[in-house]
Formats: structure tokens, sequence, C-alpha cells
């Protein structure tokens, strides 16, 4: 199913991202957890395409597995940067000989130690080329696009990003994933500045529920968020003790969660760091919310 079909339906839906093996020696482990997060039936699921590519063999497979076995619509992250444009047909073609219908179309993280003068000769230096790839296959694919509430951090002012922005939708992005926040408010105030900049497509808002302390500091690395005083205290009175931590990050993830969906918002997608049981407390919190 191509989610562009789902987010048209009435009704409210809760997603998950997973991610796969860095290796061989813990693939097994990895897709155990995503099957399990799979058995939770949600709207759909994602799967990550790997820092520099590293773990991009194994995303298919993952991808396939959860589509094939337990029927859940998946979403494959593809990357382009530093990418051959025969890499990244083939990589296409194998997404079509598996049924893959949903492509998370994103640049990738630029390697730390590339020249000026390599990144001039890539056949791809921007997400918005991959998504004009993409779309040259007609509507075969559901492309997805992702978008920074809080900024893009190599964007000089939010106007540029969401022009940017524009760029990608209006080169075939059917749908918009947001980057983590932990604010609501800038959620909604993006939403406002790109609804008034002509961006209409669907746009997913990206939860992260924080289960341990020691994620806080990875997670404003990733994504610059900014983190709300009534988070930090959670993390200031919880942190120290993992059983409250987990317990207070999913009460706060689930509470943006009710908010977002009080506030109209139909679908929201969660990223579970492969947790089932982090997913599944998630689920249960909004169970008759869902319906």
């Amino acid at each position: 199913m191509k989610l562009s079909d789902l987010f048209s339906r009435e009704g409210l839906s809760l997603s998950f991202e997973v991610f796969p093996p860095k290796t061989d020696t813990v693939f097994e482990s990895v897709r155990q957890a995503t099957e399990e997060i799979a058995t939770l039936r949600p709207a759909f699921m994602s799967v990550t395409y790997g820092a520099g590519g590293g773990t991009s063999r194994y995303t298919l497979d993952i991808a396939k597995n959860i589509k094939e076995r337990y029927g859940v619509p998946t979403l494959a992250h593809l990357t382009c940067v530093s990418s051959t444009r025969e890499t990244v047909h083939e990589k296409i073609e194998a997404m079509r000989a598996a049924g893959i219908q949903n492509v998370m179309a994103l640049r990738g993280d630029i390697p730390a130690d590339v020249s000026d003068a390599a990144r001039a000769g890539w056949a791809y230096s921007h997400a918005v080329e991959l998504v004009r790839e993409l779309k040259s296959f007609g509507d075969e694919f559901c492309v997805g696009g992702a978008c920074y509430p809080e900024v893009h951090p190599e964007s000089a002012n939010q106007r540029e990003d969401i022009r940017y922005l524009r760029e990608k939708v209006e080169a075939g992005c059917d749908f918009l994933t947001t980057q983590m926040f932990f604010d609501n408010n800038l959620f909604y105030n993006f939403l406002y500045k790109i609804r008034e900049a002509g961006i209409t497509v669907p746009v997913i808002p990206g939860i992260m529920p924080i289960t341990n302390g020691n994620q806080v500091e990875r997670a404003i690395k990733l994504s610059g968020s900014l983190m709300p005083q009534r988070f930090k205290a959670l993390v200031d009175k919880f942190g120290t003790t993992p059983a409250a931590m987990k317990q207070a990050g999913i009460a706060y993830a689930t509470d943006q969660i009710i908010d977002l969906f009080a506030n109209g918002i139909k679908n929201v997608h969660v990223y579970s760091m492969n947790k089932p049981d982090v997913a599944a407390a998630i689920q249960q919190n909004l169970s008759d919310i869902l319906g």
C-alpha cells in the first residue's frame, strides 16, 4: 500500500521507525526486534538506511520481511550522498523487485573527510535530485522527504530552509516526515509557515521517546533539537534511575502524541530505536484513542 493512500484516510494512526543492523553478527537480534514491533500492527514501519550507507544492504531485507511476513506497509530509506547514478539505480531496481512502493529520499550524512573538490564530482548533492530520480519512474513510488521544524543545521535560516523544502516537494515528494522535536509548539509554528509557503503535502511529525538519560546528548547532536525546560526537569529528576527514566520518557512521548492528535494531526511516526517494549507501551497508552 502506498502511504499517500493511508494519509488520505480519516482516523488516527501510529507508525514506527526501525533501523537495520550494522553487522552480520547482530542481524538476527535486530530482525527479531523489528518483527516484534511489526506484531503491534502499526500503520506502517520505516526502515533506515544507515550512516554513509554502511547498513544499506540490510535495509531492504528488513523492509521486505516486515511487508511479506506481517503485512505491514513499509517505507524504505534511500540515501544518495557519494553514490554513483548506477548504484542508486541498482538500489531502486532492488526495491521494485521486492515490491517496495514507499521510499524515503534522503541526501544522507556527508563524510567528514571529503573535500569540496570530491563533492563537486558526485552525481547527487541534494535529496531533491534523488526525489527527481525516483519520480522518473512515474507513479511507481510514493516518495517521502525529511523536514526540520527547528531548521536544517546547514541552512542559514528558516526562510531559506523552507524555500529548499518547497523545491523538494515540487520535485515530487508526496509527504514529509519531521526530524524529532520535544516541543510541539515548534512543530505547529513550522507547519503554519510551510502552509503559508504553499507546501500542502501531508507532514508527519516524528517523536523520539527518550528512555535513557544517555540518549539526551546524542539526540541533541543528531537533531539540534531544543530541549524544553519541562523535559530537562524530567531528565534531571529521573535520568540516573533507568526504570523511572524509561517510564517518564514513554509518558512524555505519549503526552506529545496525544497533544498532536488533539490538535488535528492524524498520523504520528515514532522513532522506536528498535525497542519493542517501548513501542508497545506507547501504543497501549493510546489504545482507546487510536480505536
